[in-house]
């Protein structure tokens, strides 16, 4: 008796903990959608304040105690609460390391970079921006150094979005397959590009917008516990156990972009709608991992969303919208474009192919501006220099370069990685799905979604994160995780697309 009373206390300061969390997104959220920019500095307060709060609840003894009581090991409980122990366990040790003050501190820092990284962006003006990122990667650091580490500082901020992921292993698994999808983007080069002129041609945002939320429609995104808004950036956020919200941006001469960040950002929305309504508000009903979550979004928005089975359903949709634009375009001549590979400056906007590079590239000037090998002064130039070895394109000002994530503005060292992960995780995953479900393709010409949704909720979603990311792989898959679904899916496509 004594065990579920202290169960039962430790799950209500877990909730009250969640919605502290809930709110402060539900701030973040306005921040970067509707908010007044005047508002910066009070904002700023305000997250402040709320981090400070929540840091004290997990200061308070009571926790300790309770813990104390409650082994995660505990044969006489239930598997899913000796999973919440050991997660819950995970965040009060994480959190208890930290000082309160730097917590508060660095809280306010970010609402002050984040408003600063979207000024600097918009006017192409680093030198603003560096004062801040300077401040982030100064919280990050002694952040890890309150964690503790075992190799390397990054080591202590990957942990946060990757559990059981270290630099070393990261580099192990980034060299191979930064040498493979080079080889193929050097045969891809030596091939005619399928046409692509129709693409740039102006596409009206309200018709953008129209077509791109039957698109969220048709994938099951529910509008009844959610909605979709503009921001700098494409994110999804969970403000609620019922309202996980999504923004987009629309360009009138890049009607992808908006499209493919909405199936992107969708795809991390399913997840988040997903969890079993038994851990939804509670420290389980969230992703298995970064990585885990970057491979439900890149799963929807390329295997699915750049799929030809997914535009033999859609493109007839599209052309009734845009008449005019695609009057002369046929589906297989669309398909070709949507999937044209040519390495740019944008990350978000990269093909499924050059993606990956993008993210390594990341990935190394992370690692060493953490080492101290790499100044914030100098990342610029790194930066440019890196993209050109890398990607063979060279940006042609900072907006299009170093400035055009939001993550380091956030503090977010060590999420990077996770979006290549995501890769490898999604079609080590669909490999799965379709050798139980060889109907897949046909179904999704059919505009019919489910069965691929469903597959996935109740393999990933429906866990939350009981599992860690390789547990989670290996009892969906049978074996661990691999980069050689993700390259032999590569290959067959765009050899078939490019005659390879």
């Amino acid at each position: 008796m004594i065990k579920q009373e202290a169960l039962e206390r430790l799950h209500k300061i877990d909730q009250d903990i969640k919605h502290l969390d809930q709110v402060s997104a539900l701030l973040q959220w306005d921040q970067e959608t509707y908010m007044p920019s005047a508002a910066v500095e009070g904002r700023s307060e305000q997250l402040a304040l709320l981090e400070g709060i929540k840091h004290e609840k997990f200061l308070d003894p009571e926790i300790g105690n309770l813990l104390e009581q409650l082994a995660s090991d505990d044969k006489d409980l239930p598997d899913i609460e000796r999973d919440f122990l050991r997660v819950f366990r995970k965040q009060y040790n994480r959190a208890i390391a930290l000082p309160a003050e730097l917590v508060t501190e660095a809280a306010r820092a970010e609402g002050l970079s984040q408003a600063a990284w979207v000024e600097a962006r918009k006017n192409n003006d680093y030198k603003t921006f560096m004062p801040h990122l300077e401040k982030m990667i100064g919280y990050a650091k002694k952040k890890a150094e309150y964690w503790g580490y075992s190799g390397h500082p990054y080591d202590g901020l990957l942990d946060i979005y990757e559990p059981g992921m270290t630099e070393s292993v990261i580099e192990g698994v980034f060299v191979p397959l930064r040498d493979r999808l080079t080889r193929l983007v050097q045969r891809i080069g030596e091939k005619p590009a399928p046409r692509s002129d129709f693409l740039s041609r102006e596409f009206p945002v309200d018709l953008q917008a129209q077509f791109g939320e039957q698109v969220m429609k048709d994938l099951s995104y529910d509008f009844t516990q959610g909605r979709l808004d503009i921001s700098a950036h494409p994110f999804t956020t969970t403000l609620g156990p019922r309202d996980v919200r999504i923004t987009t941006r629309y360009f009138p001469h890049n009607m992808l972009s908006g499209l493919f960040s909405i199936i992107h950002e969708s795809g991390h929305a399913l997840y988040e709608m997903g969890f079993a309504d038994h851990i939804r508000d509670t420290s389980l009903g969230d992703g298995a991992s970064m990585g885990i979550h970057e491979s439900q979004s890149r799963l929807w928005e390329n295997v699915v969303g750049r799929s030809y089975a997914f535009w033999k359903g859609q493109f007839t949709r599209l052309q009734s919208l845009f008449p005019s634009q695609l009057a002369d375009v046929s589906l297989d001549e669309f398909y070709a474009a949507v999937n044209r590979v040519q390495p740019s400056l944008i990350r978000v906007d990269a093909d499924e192919v050059t993606y990956s590079l993008h993210v390594i590239l990341r990935f190394e000037l992370e690692r060493k501006l953490f080492s101290g090998d790499l100044s914030v002064a100098d990342l610029p130039e790194a930066w440019n220099t890196m993209m050109h070895t890398i990607l063979g394109v060279r940006p042609d000002s900072d907006a299009n370069g170093v400035l055009q994530d939001v993550h380091w503005s956030m503090g977010a060292f060590g999420y990077f990685p996770s979006y290549a992960l995501g890769n490898l995780y999604g079609l080590q995953l669909w490999e799965a799905l379709k050798a139980q479900n060889p109907d897949t393709e046909r179904q999704i010409e059919q505009k019919n979604y489910v069965p691929v949704l469903e597959w996935l909720r109740s393999n990933v979603h429906i866990h939350g994160c009981r599992y860690e990311p390789g547990d989670l792989i290996l009892r969906v898959t049978g074996r661990p995780l691999s980069a050689e679904p993700f390259i032999h899916y590569l290959e067959q496509k765009y050899g078939q697309l490019y005659s390879l």
